[in-house]
Order: structure tokens, then sequence, then C-alpha cells
């Protein structure tokens, strides 16, 4: 058996230094750790229920069905149906791709931002903001300033859903018009508007067309500003995932 196909076989085994070090590369692109031992462990196995799975990547049982569902959502799995579930990986090289189109749009995006702000020689004026806790408060504080209009792309809408459901429900009440872009089939609050994407890496607000904020996978640091240069950028960028219109609520 050669090395490639040695290191393959040792990705199975959860307790070892390749199955550590794909975790950790994975977290890196935007799972979690449990997201990312699971589809390891799902590539290993190539299906699985919740319970099987949760015992081959080493993670709790009563979070490995949310943990799969999760990544389903994300692009990573599918499920097939039965009872129970059963869901199988995506393909990796496929994923791959995926994940460096995504990428190399963004920093695309990037790129051109720069020259923009270069060009006219003004200040970023982005604020940054680490730990998980700061983000969320920074994405309810824009919620709750907002008066007409409040922008969410994310693949994480349960997270958010969660951790914001009241100052959604406060925000509508207040007659802010609101919308969610995440994955397909995903269930979102009561008066916001649903647009199903797929393949979202980031998770982005912008609010009252004046305010945005760009967070990284995870949610464990994020950017905001109030410049009208970075803020015209988003908003064309969002314009572009916005032009296929609304999406019926998931279940």
């Amino acid at each position: 058996m050669g090395s490639v196909e040695e290191t393959a076989v040792a990705l199975g085994n959860p307790n070892s230094e390749e199955f550590r070090r794909a975790s950790d590369v994975l977290g890196k692109v935007g799972l979690t750790q449990y997201e990312a031992r699971a589809y390891i462990a799902l590539v290993a196995r190539g299906v699985g229920d919740a319970a099987s799975l949760a015992s081959a990547a080493g993670i709790p049982r009563t979070s490995a069905y949310k943990v799969l569902e999760s990544l389903a959502g994300k692009g990573y799995a599918q499920p097939t149906g039965g009872k129970p579930i059963l869901f199988r990986p995506r393909p990796p090289l496929e994923v791959a791709e995926t994940l460096k189109g995504a990428i190399q749009e963004v920093f695309e995006q990037l790129a051109q931002l720069h020259r923009v702000v270069a060009e006219h020689g003004e200040p970023q004026l982005v604020y940054l903001l680490s730990e998980r806790e700061k983000v969320l408060g920074k994405i309810a504080d824009l919620l709750d300033q907002s008066t007409q209009t409040f922008i969410l792309t994310t693949p994480q809408v349960a997270d958010l859903r969660e951790a914001l459901g009241k100052k959604i429900q406060s925000a509508a009440k207040r007659g802010v018009h609101l919308t969610f872009v995440t994955a397909p089939l995903q269930k979102v609050p009561e008066g916001v508007v649903y647009v199903a994407r797929e393949n979202l890496l980031a998770t982005e607000v912008l609010a009252d067309g004046e305010h945005a904020l760009l967070a990284a996978p995870g949610l464990d640091a994020c950017g905001f500003t109030d410049n009208p240069i970075l803020i015209a950028h988003l908003k064309q960028f969002l314009d572009v995932v916005l032009e296929k219109g609304p999406t019926p609520s998931g279940p």
C-alpha cells in the first residue's frame, strides 16, 4: 500500500494525526469541530445515520443529527431518507471546487474594493471585533437600530435564529423589512423574507443600507463599517445574491 493510500486509510481513525489535521483544515473553511469530524467520518463510511456517525466521529450522539443537518445545509452532505434518516457525503473534490470558486470570487471582490478605496483615498473605517458573543451582540445591535431594512446572509441561520429570535420579532413589529439569505430548506422566523442560496461561507449584514458587517465562518470575528464606499460594494454584491427573488420557508 502506497503512502497516499496509507494516509487516506488513517483518516478513518478519529484518533489519528491525519484525522486531526483534516479536521483543522475543514475548520478553517467554516465547519465547526463536530461538523468537520462528522464529514470525515461520513466520507470514510460512505453512508450512515446519526447514531453510527456519532460513534465513528467521536462526537456526542445528542448532537449528531443536528450536526448532519448543518452539514447538509452547507452542502457537505445529503439526506437520503429512510428511518433513521441516512446521510451521504457530497464528494470531497466537488466540495473543494465549490469552495475554491466561492473563495476566489470573494477575494476578487476584495481586490476590486481595495482598488476603489485606494483611488478615492478615503480611510476604510472598518472596526473589528473578536469572540463569538461580541459578534452576535453587534449583529443584535444592528438589528435593534434598523428602521427600514435588514438583510442577513449566512450559512448558520439556526444559530442566529436562536440567539436573535426576540430581536427579530421586535424588528418585524416595528415594520423593518427583514430578508434572510441562507441554505435551502431552512426554517426562518415568522415575518422574514427567505431567499435560498447554496455555498454561503461568511455571514453578512446590511442594515438600512447604511451599516454593514462581515463575519468570519464560525462567527468568531467580524468587521463592521458605515463607510459609504464599502457599503456600496456590499449592496452591489447583495443585489446579485438577491436577484432570483425569495423562496418559500422551510419546515
